[in-house]
């Protein structure tokens, strides 16, 4: 699979709500199905969905706990999104930078006299 086919999975799976509190909470550990099922109003079924399409995004990954199946999250697409933003983030940075440079030089220039109108 080519980085942007993995971009395109990582992105479209943290578009949805439900899957980035899911995130945040495998971000504090491994947890179940039920675990992970509990804070939300919606079926265990419902939930399995989501956990699916993070696991196809490779965002997280199930462990094999006797008869638990924990999910754990997964560190490398995550990176590749990080990196891959932070070269707009650095873009952003050079340009607002250079923002300040001119807005820098525009107010030490001494104020142009205004001519008085007849």
């Amino acid at each position: 699979m080519q980085a942007s086919e993995r971009l395109d999975l990582t992105f479209a799976a943290l578009a949805d709500p439900t899957r980035r509190a899911i995130m945040a909470r495998l971000a504090l550990g491994e947890a179940s199905v039920a675990e992970l099922a509990a804070p939300f109003d919606m079926s265990q079924p419902a939930i399995s969905k989501h956990l699916k399409v993070l696991e196809t995004a490779g965002l997280i990954s199930t462990g094999q706990d006797a008869n638990k199946r924990p999910r754990r999250i997964e560190g490398g697409p995550m990176r590749e999104a990080v990196t891959w933003l932070d070269d707009y983030r650095k873009f952003w940075g050079r340009r607002y930078e250079a923002l300040d440079e001119l807005l820098d030089q525009m107010q030490a220039r001494p104020p142009k006299p205004r001519r008085k109108r007849r």
